[in-house]
């Protein structure tokens, strides 16, 4: 591991070990369509052994354990499991905590028949290993769930929700395109099966206190946002009354991938 992917590994630990409850009870997180579309897609059952990669809150866990036999929830933060741990104890039996780089997965090769990750990669330094490890850990025949906030194909735009998410979280590395991530998953030897392109409304007040330490950060992330063209604020969909922000909008990805 280089001195770079080092330093974001360590400000995602601490990013998220600070805010560690914030995500088990953030709305963006707990609910979605996403989440009752996960047992459909995956076409999971009793015997199904699943590996969710970076919990968080632990809310992909919540949705599928009650259909699979056991399900693996990892997270490189010990803080941020032990949070879904404890926001999960009286859902099931068959749920396993353990500490894992997504980049580095301390487990064998043909392990599991599905694995997901949720709103989460684009704290990855590295999303092309991270996607050769999912390879490797699945069954032949195994299916991959990735769910994530990804960057429009122009590039203004792209830059300017890179940023955006940036000022508002140190331990933000990239929102990456469709196209990078396909590419990714070819290299990989995977295969896209299909995919959902949705939108993403965020509450303001709720998304910017998140991760912000301080009165001067949110500030920064208030004016990178009403200060935008208009061909920005439009696109995202950026909300305000009397420069009081209300809501924006993003992109986000579901895509369904197989290991032949």
């Amino acid at each position: 591991m280089n001195d770079k992917t080092k330093s974001i590994k360590q400000k995602v630990q601490q990013q998220f070990s600070q805010h560690a409850q914030s995500y088990v009870t953030s709305s963006t997180h707990a609910k979605g369509s996403d989440l009752t579309l996960l047992q459909d897609w995956l076409e999971v059952n009793s015997t199904s052994i699943v590996l969710d990669i970076a919990t968080g809150g632990g809310h992909v866990v919540k949705a599928l354990a009650p259909h699979v036999a056991e399900v693996v929830a990892t997270d490189l933060t010990y803080q941020m499991l032990e949070a879904a741990r404890s926001h999960l104890n009286s859902s099931a039996s068959n749920i396993f905590y353990v500490i894992a780089d997504a980049e580095s997965l301390p487990f064998l090769e043909n392990t599991f028949d599905a694995v997901t990750c949720r709103i989460a990669p684009h704290h990855f330094p590295n999303p092309n290993i991270f996607i050769k490890e999912v390879s490797r850990v699945l069954k032949p025949g195994g299916k991959f769930i990735l769910i994530d906030n990804i960057a429009p194909e122009e590039k203004i735009l792209d830059e300017f929700v890179n940023l955006l998410e940036k000022l508002r979280d140190v331990s933000h590395v990239r929102s990456y395109s469709v196209q990078e991530w396909t590419t990714w998953i070819e290299q990989a030897d995977l295969t896209l099966v299909k995919s959902e392109h949705r939108k993403k409304t965020f509450n303001y007040p709720d998304w910017v206190s998140r991760t912000t330490t301080s009165e001067e950060q949110i500030n920064t992330v208030d004016t990178h946002l009403l200060y935008a063209s208009k061909a920005i604020q439009d696109y995202f969909s950026i909300e305000s009354t009397d420069g009081n922000l209300q809501s924006f909008t993003i992109d986000e990805w579901m895509a369904l991938i197989e290991k032949k």
